[in-house]
Order: structure tokens, then sequence, then C-alpha cells
């Protein structure tokens, strides 16, 4: 349902050239409106081919390799994400340092909620760089969208995905950032796949979760992961551990690169 007139007209900007407002209201409903969203429509700010997907949606899961999959947070817990307490217990700073993003990258924020760190990666890929940012409400997409012209930035490109689908451009992204977001997935091997082959050769997914070996850190345990736990799953969908940053307050930071597939052994010519 939608929720307000701006939600509507943030809406309407996504739909086809070619399906005008005119053309929309001639129908007469707005109930008609709804349903086009719900079919979700080709968007003008997303980075894939709006080709029709004829396959069937895969069901979402509750458990994962032994992990009880965690609720996605709504949109109304934005206040939550931009907490002043969120310094002290992350050090997005330092985070951010570790990430090395470079001027001209193509990074992408996947589960970029209203965009706590959209703005910034932003600024640090420039100009001539660009920000992916990814959500499944786009409740949260408004609001990045509205934090996107405050600040006068051009270069952050938006998607509404899907739980199964990021709708991501292949083999064109530098670095996908997963700050909290991943153990909400509820289909986790179609997202890891969908990144895996966005990725370019040697472009790499940083994630971050709160630890779960650690009692002291003080969040649900659905919400936290250990790095035994994210080992099993990335390795079971052909990832495997880059590197790792151990000092942020609470989180783990890994990166994470999809592994070499094996080559078939040449065969010796015969002497």
């Amino acid at each position: 349902m939608l929720k307000s007139r701006s939600t509507m007209l943030w809406m309407l900007k996504s739909l086809p050239n070619r399906l005008t407002l005119k053309r929309l209201l001639a129908f007469g409903s707005i109930a008609f409106l709804g349903t086009l969203f719900v079919a979700d429509p080709p968007s003008v700010c997303t980075a894939q081919d709006s080709a029709v997907k004829t396959t069937e949606e895969p069901k979402p899961l509750t458990k994962y390799l032994g992990r009880r999959i965690a609720i996605p947070m709504s949109y109304h817990g934005i206040p939550w994400l931009n907490r002043p307490e969120r310094i002290q217990e992350e050090n997005p700073e330092e985070m951010l340092e570790q990430l090395d993003v470079q001027p001209g990258m193509t990074v992408c924020d996947m589960g970029c909620g209203d965009g706590y760190y959209t703005m910034e990666l932003a600024k640090r890929v420039g100009p001539t760089g660009k920000v992916i940012a990814v959500d499944i409400q786009p409740e949260m997409l408004q609001e990045l969208s509205r934090r996107c012209e405050r600040n006068n930035l051009k270069n952050v490109e938006m998607i509404l995905g899907l739980p199964h689908d990021p709708k991501l451009p292949t083999g064109k992204i530098d670095l996908i950032l997963m700050v909290d977001v991943y153990h909400e997935f509820s289909n986790p091997v179609e997202m890891l796949t969908s990144m895996r082959e966005s990725l370019k050769p040697n472009g790499r997914i940083a994630l971050v979760e709160f630890r779960g070996e650690d009692p002291q850190v003080p969040i649900k345990p659905e919400h936290k992961m250990t790095k035994k736990q994210i080992l099993k799953e990335y390795q079971a969908n052909k990832m495997g551990l880059v590197k790792e940053y151990d000092r942020l307050p609470w989180q783990h930071l890994m990166f994470m690169g999809a592994e070499p597939q094996e080559k078939s052994p040449k065969q010796q010519k015969p002497e």
C-alpha cells in the first residue's frame, strides 16, 4: 500500500516511460497502481535490463546450514540506524578506512537502509565512481533519495531489490558492502550467487556482522554470526576468505571473494 503522495510520486518515476501518469489515471483507480507496484515494475534507477522473469520465486527460508535466519528490520527502525551510540559501538570511520574505497570505483551498499553508509561511500568514489544502493523496502529508498538531494549527490543509483534477487549488473562491481544485513537474507543461496556473479574478477564482498562468539556484544543471537558460521555458508556458495580485520568494537569485518573454478588437468602430449 502506498503510504503518502510523495511515496506515490517517487514510485511513479520508476515506471516505464511508455506508461505515463495520464494513462494510469485513465484506469480511474489508485488500487490499480498498487497492483503495478506489487508486480515489481522495471525502474529507471535499477542497473539491470527490465526483462520479465518467468521462473518461480524460491520459498523464503527460516534456517540455513544450522543458523536461524533473523527477521529483517522494518523501515520504522530508521532512527535506530542513525543512533548516536553507533559511532562508539561500530566505529564506522575505521571500518570504512579498511574498505580502501578509491575514486572511480563501483561500490554496492547491499541492504542500504536510509543510506547511513551510502552517503560516505558516494563521497569516496567521487564523481567518476558510482554507489549502487539496494534495499527491499521502498520507504528506505525514499528516505535515501531525500538525503541524496539534500547533499547534492548525483552518483547514487537506487535499486528496489527482491528478497532473492538484488538485481545487480553482471561483472561490474568492485566491492559489495553488507553491514549487519546478511544474517537477515531469507534466500542466502540465491543472493550470494547473484552477488558473486556481479563482482569484477578481483571484486570483493565486505561482510560486517556482530560477533556471535562474544557474549559481551549486547545483540540478539539471531542478529549475530560467528566466523565459523560465516565461513561455512560462504564456502558452501563458492566463496572464500580473502582477508579480515578484527579490531572493530563489536563486529567482524571479513572480505570474501569468489573461489577460482577448478580447471580440468591438461592432457600430457605423448612422447
